[in-house]
């Protein structure tokens, strides 16, 4: 499993674990699930944060 799908999973798990039905529930679990995606993505370097940092990779 790859850390792109751990940090999914996990953005997913917290998210359940602190909502408690209702739309807003869905909109906690989708924010939550969207932050384990990128916290995942970037720690396998398939995320490239450098073009918001202004500084380039050369």
């Amino acid at each position: 499993m790859s850390m792109t799908q751990i940090g999914l999973l996990t953005g997913l798990v917290l998210g359940l674990a602190g909502a408690f039905g209702g739309f807003g529930a869905f909109v906690f679990v989708l924010v939550f699930g969207g932050l384990g995606l990128l916290v995942g993505r970037y720690l396998d370097g398939k995320l490239d944060l450098s073009q918001f940092s202004g500084r380039d990779r050369n």
